[in-house]
């Protein structure tokens, strides 16, 4: 999917447990202006939403299913549809502006998120709308997680 970015992160371990470096200056061209952590219960969901604008840059800890949608007009891969499993490893996805998105915390135990959006959420002083179009409530939506 055009734009779409997934990679497993590297994990260094040792007698204290483990390290991963998330985001690198000479590893991508994304630039977070913010980020929040987040908590998901075994077999929930959160989305599916989009964005008009804004880009995310997730980082999954724990056991997820990404479920993601292109529905960008102008892209090669308009409404091209993948599932993406996690599993144990630390994994980041870079996910542009107009690609629908949900993930489920597919593991037995909690499962942490960290976002770090290329824009603010309302904008400066929170001040703006949200850039947000959610999918979730909508039984007419063409982006359904079938499990």
């Amino acid at each position: 999917m055009e734009g779409l970015e997934i990679r497993e992160l590297t994990v260094h371990k040792d007698q204290r447990g483990w390290l991963a470096e998330i985001i690198r200056d000479d590893e991508t061209a994304f630039r977070p202006v913010m980020s929040y952590l987040s908590m998901t219960s075994p077999g929930l969901f959160r989305g599916p939403h989009e964005h008009r604008d804004q880009a995310d840059f997730f980082c999954f800890i724990g056991n997820f299913r990404l479920y993601v949608w292109d529905n960008r007009k102008d892209s090669p891969t308009y409404l091209e549809k993948k599932i993406i499993d996690t599993k144990e490893i630390p994994t980041v996805a870079i996910l542009p502006a107009g690609i629908v998105h949900a993930y489920k915390n597919i593991g037995s135990s909690d499962g942490l998120v960290i976002n770090m959006p290329d824009r603010l959420f309302m904008g400066e002083g929170k001040t703006g709308p949200v850039d947000e179009i959610r999918y979730e409530d909508d039984p007419s939506s063409p982006f359904r997680i079938e499990d």
